[in-house]
């Protein structure tokens, strides 16, 4: 059986104990500590469990310091403070850690699905339908009573993962500006609320959001005991949302293009649809003064 949006727990101890082609990947991470990701891997993952570095191997960038890397021949496919890499450099890092196109693959974090969304998006983008989110991250795991491992994990040998076309789609800050307020595109903001009132401004030079977007912060998705809401709930909540618009329409945003994905893989929990993301958000359309901003 093929998992393409979430994967419990259970689910993943019977694909492990199957023996079926798959890979899992930890993705935990702490914009606020960079390192802190890497260190909560090393101390306890599920065995076997590759960690995916938001900053080093999700972006385009070197480290934290938001420079886009020297050797990079290609450019990101994406602007904003987590610039995504071209889908061929991406391909690369997945061949460099044994991925290949005929592995399920299953992301989780220990953060409430903010970070592990990122490359469950990425592999849908490379062409890869076979990823799914483990609901509920590591702390479900570990209370199902799933073992985990510390330390590092053997090498893998290199794979040839082979890109297919695009199975979701990607916005550049120009389609935004082109569509704004235009009734074929819906704008979900998954930040914070004041933050996209504009009351405060943690991360980035410009206070505010795009205007006529929708707010709906990503972690409204998740229930008290740490999974997705149920699929009628989100479907509920999401077209309270909309009020009659398109679901088809809708372009998830952030900050960085990171904390958007859970409302996206909600919105297909959901039954809604596939949508679109502008993964430079927030950062990448205040870098320039010349776009318009709202407040409120």
């Amino acid at each position: 059986m093929t998992y393409t949006t979430l994967v419990s727990a259970t689910e993943l101890q019977s694909l492990v104990a199957s023996g079926a082609p798959l890979m899992v990947f930890d993705c935990s991470f702490d914009l606020t500590q960079p390192s802190a990701g890497a260190q909560q891997y090393a101390d306890a993952h599920i065995p076997g469990a590759i960690y995916a570095n938001l900053d080093t191997d999700l972006s385009a960038l070197h480290g934290a310091t938001g420079t886009v890397t020297a050797h990079e021949a290609d450019e990101p496919a994406s602007g904003g403070r987590h610039p995504l890499p071209s889908r061929e450099r991406f391909a690369i890092w997945l061949s460099s850690v044994g991925f290949a196109n005929g592995m399920q693959a299953v992301v989780y974090d220990r953060n409430g699905a903010n970070y592990c969304g990122r490359l469950w998006w990425m592999l849908k983008w490379a062409g890869h339908d076979a990823v799914a989110v483990l609901d509920g991250g590591l702390q479900a795991w570990q209370a199902g009573g799933g073992a985990v491992a510390s330390g590092a994990e053997p090498a893998r040998f290199q794979s040839n993962f082979e890109l297919r076309p695009p199975l979701r789609q990607l916005a550049s800050a120009a389609d935004v500006l082109a569509a704004l307020q235009q009734p074929g595109q819906t704008l979900i903001d998954a930040r914070g609320a004041p933050r996209y009132r504009g009351e405060v401004e943690p991360l980035d030079p410009v206070a505010g959001h795009i205007p006529g977007a929708l707010n709906r912060p990503f972690g409204d998705n998740i229930g008290a005991d740490g999974r997705f809401k149920p699929a009628d709930v989100l479907r509920t909540e999401f077209e309270a949302l909309l009020a009659g618009r398109n679901a088809s329409t809708v372009v998830h945003q952030c900050g960085s293009g990171v904390s958007a994905l859970p409302n996206m893989l909600a919105m297909e929990v959901a039954g809604l649809g596939k949508t679109t993301l502008f993964a430079g958000s927030w950062s990448e359309w205040c870098s320039d003064p010349s776009r318009p901003v709202e407040r409120g």
